[in-house]
């Protein structure tokens, strides 16, 4: 008499390949920190935003909280915050007011545009 009987050697093998697979899918899907860039810089009229991308990084942790959510996860994609969204933003609290809006975890971005906005 077997130990284990062929049902249960093809459950256990299955088992083991699904496995594989998902660990080896996890690891495709992971961000890599080190190829992530340490600032951002977008172009703005009323002047131009430096985010900080690793200091908010260690403070939200997890990527998925933003990407790709909030944000596309790309230094090249277009980010589609033009003017007159920040009360759009605020409002729904998405994009930068999903923590930068009154009440959020961040500072609010009413009256605090010179932290972010910077004139060349």
């Amino acid at each position: 008499m077997p130990l284990l009987s062929s049902g249960y050697m093809r459950h256990l093998l299955i088992a083991m390949v699904l496995s594989c697979f998902l660990v080896g899918s996890l690891a495709t899907f992971a961000q890599d920190p080190a190829k992530a860039p340490a600032k951002l810089t977008f172009t703005a009229k009323p002047g131009n935003v430096t985010f900080n991308h690793a200091e908010h990084a260690k403070r939200g942790g997890d990527c998925k909280f933003c990407h790709d959510k909030l944000w596309p996860q790309s230094n090249t994609a277009p980010l589609n915050y033009k003017a007159g969204m920040h009360k759009t933003a605020e409002a729904s609290k998405t994009s930068c007011a999903t923590c930068h809006v009154a009440g959020g975890k961040a500072f609010a971005t009413a009256g605090n545009c010179a932290k972010c906005h910077v004139k060349s």
